[in-house]
């Protein structure tokens, strides 16, 4: 959902050319540049030593969706928003040479940064597309796994993303993406406190309502594997909180997340 004063057409403008910047330029959506991915502890194991050795590591994820995906050999995988190659490349090692990931973006400049870091990694097992999450370049039923990290909160249109997603998984494929939501009601101020020092929460979904809508979209077995809060410093709380808000969020009625999402598109048969 996206705030009462941003237009769907306002927000993707904004996420593009933020996007398209930092394709170019040393900083990050997800809080300020080296912030350990929106104040997150997010470990970071030799599997990414090769995205980071190439910058395709912009700092941009909140979770690691490869972690959970359960990539087999030989697997199709498509990840959404691939930004600068980072999951796609930690997943490819996975799926291997009889494998192939495909990620699209819809940043012109982050798909030229992805292509360049497979060309100077000599992957050939991966691939990069522009395109949009709601109407997506790939054919229906062609892959075994979707990854995506820290990307589909700030698609306006979930239901539109989901669908798509669900058009392009195979019958029995899977689905794990990491993402930002928010537990209970969200305050107006702490809102604009995170979109201060988190970018990512723009678009961002009252978790519960985000499952219902994967779960709607035909996605079954839909479940959290994992989920951590999202610290914003105390002074930005205060400053954007009244008192009484403050005690609630503190007292964790409302909270924002990073939270890694897993689900399936039923099996035909089923």
């Amino acid at each position: 959902m996206t705030r009462p004063h941003a237009s769907a057409d306002d927000l993707k403008s904004t996420v593009r050319a933020k996007y398209a910047a930092l394709a170019t330029a040393d900083d990050s959506c997800c809080g300020p540049s080296g912030s350990g991915e929106a104040g997150l502890d997010v470990d970071m194991s030799e599997d990414y030593a090769d995205a980071i050795a190439t910058d395709a590591d912009l700092d941009l994820g909140c979770g690691r969706p490869t972690d959970h995906a359960g990539l087999q050999p030989g697997e199709r995988v498509l990840d959404l928003g691939s930004g600068a190659g980072m999951d796609a490349f930690v997943a490819r090692r996975t799926v291997g040479p009889d494998g192939h990931v495909h990620g699209v973006d819809f940043a012109e400049e982050m798909v030229a940064k992805a292509r360049a870091n497979a060309d100077t990694l000599d992957y050939d097992n991966v691939t990069f597309e522009v395109g949009d999450i709601e109407a997506l370049p790939v054919e229906s039923g062609a892959f075994d796994v979707i990854l995506s990290n820290c990307v589909l909160n700030l698609v306006p249109d979930k239901e539109a993303a989901f669908a798509q997603m669900h058009r392009a998984l195979r019958p029995g494929g899977r689905f794990s993406v990491s993402d930002v939501v928010h537990a209970g009601a969200l305050p107006d101020g702490l809102r604009e406190a995170a979109e201060l020092y988190v970018g990512c929460v723009a678009g961002a979904m009252e978790r519960d309502m985000y499952l219902d809508r994967l779960r709607e979209a035909g996605f079954s077995d839909v479940h959290i594997a994992t989920e951590k809060p999202i610290s914003l410093p105390d002074e930005l709380l205060a400053e954007h909180l009244g008192a009484a808000e403050l005690d609630r969020f503190r007292a964790g009625d409302a909270a924002l997340q990073s939270v890694t999402v897993v689900g399936r598109r039923p099996d035909a048969t089923a």
